[in-house]
């Protein structure tokens, strides 16, 4: 299949501590690397395990940074398709506490792919059996729109609203005040919205709640759960399962990526998706 993801990268350096310091504290990490992340590449890598393939479509910083997460997402099998714009690479700066949580601070301006860039390839979309929009500008996400499944995130709705796109499923946390969508925000509205709500589960609109998914061992780090959980339901709808099987996937994959560390080391694979 060909599946593809428009969205952000991030330069993330992670620092594992034994909690997020309070104003005045000084805390000393137990463990520190970093890695490409942000919602783009954590959703692209996610796809490229399940699928094998996969295109994003980005921007990336004119820098050293810029060029090692070009280098470290071509590594993990995604087929970069970046701008590259004379500013720095967008970094970002994550604790991971004694529980597993993530606290984020990003740092420089996001990085987002533009559809009137005409050195990025944006006919291939056309040909694309589902989308993941995470970030991009209102052509971008009108590219998107050609593919046979558009899925974004109501992080950008924004964005969704000034492109006047109906998208086929929206999806966000209901735990994240930036992801909360209302009907009407929206117009036209979209096909199928997923809220999703942690270890609750979450609910479809229409459709109704939906479970967890069992976690498949000790919770490492919760960066990246939404952006997998969102590609895992991208990848099902892309293999034309019915919506609730989509779901379910996408919840394997949100529960998977908390048992590793970082962004990708506990992501579900081919292999696992198919036991």
């Amino acid at each position: 299949m060909r599946v593809a993801v428009v969205g952000h990268v991030e330069w993330v350096e992670f620092a594992r501590v034994e909690h997020v310091p309070a104003p005045g504290d000084i805390v000393h990490a137990l463990e520190l690397w970093e890695e490409a992340a942000g919602g783009g590449a954590v959703a692209a890598v996610q796809l490229a395990n399940l699928n094998g393939s996969v295109e994003l479509f980005t921007s990336l910083g004119n820098d050293e940074l810029g060029r090692r997460a070009r280098a470290e997402l071509e590594s993990r099998g995604v087929t970069v398709r970046a701008a590259s714009p004379s500013e720095p690479q967008r970094r970002a700066f994550t604790y991971v506490d004694g529980d597993g949580e993530r606290t984020i601070t990003v740092l420089g301006r996001k990085l987002v792919p533009s559809g009137d860039d005409g050195s990025l390839p944006w006919e291939h979309l056309s040909r694309c059996d589902a989308v993941f929009f995470v970030s991009g500008d209102v052509a971008a996400l009108r590219a998107a729109r050609r593919s046979r499944v558009l899925v974004a995130t109501a992080r950008e709705l924004a964005t969704l609203r000034r492109a006047e796109q109906e998208l086929d499923v929206l999806v966000g946390s209901g735990e994240d005040a930036g992801e909360r969508f209302e009907p009407g925000d929206l117009d036209p509205p979209p096909k199928v919205v997923v809220t999703t709500s942690g270890p609750l589960g979450g609910w479809l609109r229409p459709g109704g709640p939906f479970r967890a998914a069992p976690i498949p061992g000790p919770v490492e780090d919760a960066y990246g759960c939404g952006d997998c959980f969102a590609a895992g339901l991208t990848y099902g709808l892309a293999q034309k399962r019915s919506l609730e099987d989509a779901v379910a996937l996408g919840a394997r994959c949100g529960a998977s990526v908390l048992t590793g560390r970082g962004a990708y080391a506990g992501q579900l694979t081919n292999a696992d998706a198919e036991e």
